[in-house]
């Protein structure tokens, strides 16, 4: 059975001022180090002026782990900011915090602070998914039924992708394999077996979490 994982969603931006510095964090989905440093080096050459950008990534494949302080110091910038993706458990990751100096020495600790929080706003905006193989299953029912099933169908974890309505309606979902038995049994309990879920295939992907 193939693990599951988990993933940014999307790549996102998010940014705060702290003591007049400008924290500007990117977070990218990548797979491989020569995609990680191809979007490093855009936002270097985005933030071309400025003083800091410190980064982290990590990868699934080979399990690699990387990151950088670039030139602020040792330990307060890329090791914290790794540390938020390895309690999170994303993989496949590119985080790039972008710092504007404004002044005002913030101490080691106000750094790993300051670091560790773009990081996080950076994750929240690009949100979570999980990677899975997921049971790809059309479950038909009587428009009466469709409210129940529907509540069933999100009860036991699957997630509702399209819906068609005809004579019937018929609700295109996915179950991770696990869930797709418990499922099943909850469908015939309901209807009485009046309702079987066709499986039609299986597809490896993300979808969101968080």
């Amino acid at each position: 059975m193939t693990p599951e994982y988990f993933v940014p969603t999307q790549q996102a931006q998010s940014e705060f001022v702290e003591k007049r510095s400008r924290f500007i964090t990117d977070v990218f989905p990548v797979e491989t180090e020569e995609e990680a440093r191809a979007c490093l080096e855009t936002v270097r050459k985005k933030h071309h002026d400025a003083r800091h950008h410190c980064w982290c990534y990590r990868l699934k494949e080979g399990g690699v782990e990387r990151y950088s302080d670039d030139g602020e110091p040792q330990g307060t910038a890329g090791q914290p900011m790794l540390n938020v993706y390895q309690r999170e458990n994303v993989t496949n990751v590119l985080c790039v915090v972008t710092r504007y100096f404004g002044g005002i020495l913030l101490g080691a600790g106000g750094l790993t602070r300051a670091y560790a929080k773009g990081a996080k706003d950076g994750l929240d905006a690009a949100g979570i998914s999980v990677k899975r193989l997921w049971k790809l299953v059309d479950v038909p029912c009587p428009y009466r039924l469709y409210d129940r099933v529907k509540l069933l169908v999100e009860a036991q974890g699957g997630v509702i992708t399209d819906t068609e309505y005809g004579a019937d309606v018929v609700l295109k979902a996915m179950f991770a394999q696990d869930a797709l038995e418990p499922f099943q049994a909850e469908l015939t309990e309901l209807t009485n077996g009046g309702i079987e879920a066709a499986v039609t295939g299986e597809e490896f992907r993300a979808f969101p979490v968080r």
